[in-house]
C-alpha cells in the first residue's frame, strides 16, 4: 500500500488520507480490543506509513486516548504524530457543568485529555457533538483560546447542524479566530445525507472532512447478511435495538447497498470493506477516512483501499444504489429547477484549470538541493513506478488538496 500526505481543510497540517480510529481500544462497552491487539494495530498503520490517528475523551472510558498517548511515546513518534480528540460527552453523571460546549466544560475536557495522552499539545481538537444550547461564539473564542495557549493546534466540529458549522466558520473569520480545518461527520454508501450541505460548505470555506463509520459499523465489510445473526458479535449486533440512530444499520434499502457492493467487490477481486473505503475516500471534500478495527487482519486488510481504483461503470452502479432521496429545499438547487435560471446557457462557477491541483513529487537533492528532481511519471492517485510515492529521505510525497476535494 502507499501513503501520501495532503493538508487538512485550508490548514498546513499533513495528514495521511487514512486514519486510525481508536473507538475499539478497549472492551469495556462489551466489543473491541484487548491492549496488546490495540497495539499491533498501531503498529501495523505506523509501518504502513499513516500519521494521523483519531481519538476522544469518551471512548471506552478515557482507556482509549490512555493507551493511544502509550504506543505513540513508545515508539517516539509525538512530532510525526498527529493526534485528533474530541470534548463534549459528560465524564461526571449528576454534573451538568462536566458535559457539553460550554467554557467550563471544554477547559475541564482539555486538560484530562492531555494528561491521559501524555502530551502537551493536541494536532486537531474537535467539539464532539452539539450540545443545542452553547453559543457559537463562547465555543470559538474558547478554542482560539486554547490554541494560543500552545495547548492545542487546530480545531474541527463534529456532528453538529450545518448552519452551526458556517457561524461558526464565520465568526472565526470576523473575529480572528483559529478557524474551523476539519468537520468530522459520518459518511458512507449507507449515509450519504451530509452531501446536502456539509461537503459543499466544506469545499467553499476550508473545512475538510474526516469520515467517521465509512463501513457503516461493520454493515459494509461482509461480515452482515440480511436475517443472519453474527454468532460472534460485533458491533451492529452488539448494539441490536439501540436507540442510538447510529447503530440502526438493518433497513432494506441498506441490504440492497450491501448485495450491489458484494458484486462490485466481486468483479473488482477486492474485500468489500476495500471498495467501500475506496468509494468514500474519493468523494468530493472528504480529506480523510477514519478506520478502525478490532483485528490486525481486518486493519490490514482496510490500508490497501488506496491502492486500485474503482472504474466509472463500476462506481456509478454503487452511486445509484447508494443515492440519497434528495429533500426540499435540496430538490431546487439540481438540473431541474437551476435550468430555469440561466436563460438556457451552460453557467459554471470555474473551468477545471482555474486551480490546479499543487501536488509535490520529488527526491530531495541534500541541503543544498544541488540535485534535479528525477522526472518521474505519476499514475492517478499521485503513485510513482510500481504504484509507490517518490520520496524526499524516505518519507511520502507531499500535497494540497487531493483531486476529489480539489473539484468538488
Amino acid at each position: 500500500m502507499t501513503m501520501s500526505y495532503y493538508t487538512l481543510g485550508n490548514s498546513g497540517l499533513r495528514v495521511t488520507r487514512l486514519a486510525l480510529g481508536t473507538m475499539t481500544f478497549g472492551t469495556e462497552w462489551g466489543w473491541g480490543a484487548e491492549k496488546e491487539t490495540a497495539r499491533a494495530l498501531v503498529d501495523a498503520y505506523v509501518e504502513a506509513g499513516g500519521n494521523f490517528f483519531d481519538t476522544a475523551d469518551l471512548y471506552t472510558g478515557g482507556t482509549a486516548e490512555t493507551w493511544l498517548g502509550e504506543f505513540i511515546a513508545e515508539r517516539g513518534l509525538r512530532d510525526k504524530a498527529v493526534i485528533s480528540t474530541k470534548f463534549t460527552y459528560n465524564a461526571e453523571p449528576g454534573n451538568p457543568n462536566a458535559g457539553g460546549n460550554g467554557r467550563k466544560n471544554i477547559l475541564r475536557a482539555v486538560d484530562g485529555s492531555l494528561k491521559r495522552l501524555g502530551t502537551d499539545y493536541i494536532d486537531l481538537y474537535i467539539l464532539h457533538t452539539w450540545d443545542r444550547l452553547t453559543p457559537p461564539e463562547e465555543v470559538m473564542r474558547t478554542l482560539d483560546d486554547l490554541v494560543r495557549a500552545g495547548k492545542i493546534r487546530h480545531v474541527g466540529l463534529s456532528d453538529v447542524p450545518a448552519w452551526y458549522a458556517s457561524r461558526a466558520q464565520a465568526i472565526a473569520e470576523h473575529r480572528g479566530y483559529e478557524p474551523v480545518s476539519a468537520l468530522q461527520l459520518e459518511y458512507s454508501l449507507a449515509e450519504r445525507n451530509i452531501e446536502h450541505e456539509f461537503v459543499p460548505f466544506g469545499t467553499r470555506y476550508g473545512a475538510g472532512i474526516m469520515v467517521w463509520s465509512p463501513l457503516a459499523s461493520g454493515l459494509l465489510s461482509g461480515k452482515y447478511r440480511f436475517d443472519t445473526i453474527v454468532k460472534d458479535g460485533g458491533r451492529l449486533e452488539t448494539m441490536r435495538g439501540s436507540t442510538n440512530p447510529g447503530f440502526q444499520k438493518f433497513t432494506d434499502r441498506n441490504w440492497q447497498i450491501v448485495a450491489e457492493l458484494e458484486r462490485v467487490a466481486g468483479q473488482l477481486g477486492r474485500s468489500m470493506a476495500q471498495v467501500a473505503l475506496n468509494w468514500a475516500a474519493n468523494r468530493p471534500g472528504i480529506a480523510s477516512v477514519i478506520v478502525g478495527s478490532t483485528r490486525l487482519d481486518q486493519l490490514k486488510d482496510n490500508l490497501g483501499a488506496l491502492d486500485f481504483d474503482i472504474p466509472e461503470d463500476l462506481r456509478a452502479r454503487l452511486d445509484a444504489v447508494s443515492r440519497p432521496v434528495t429533500p426540499f429545499p435540496y430538490s431546487f438547487f439540481g438540473p431541474e429547477i437551476q435550468g430555469g435560471l440561466t436563460g438556457g446557457q451552460a453557467v459554471g462557477d470555474k473551468p477545471a484549470s482555474y486551480l490546479p491541483d499543487l501536488s509535490i513529487h520529488s527526491i530531495c537533492g541534500g541541503v543544498g538541493g544541488g540535485l534535479p528532481a528525477p522526472q518521474i511519471p505519476l499514475s492517478r492517485g499521485g503513485r510513482g513506478f510500481n504504484g509507490r510515492p517518490p520520496s524526499c529521505i524516505g518519507t511520502p510525497s507531499v500535497s494540497g488538496r487531493h483531486r476529489s476535494a480539489s473539484h468538488a
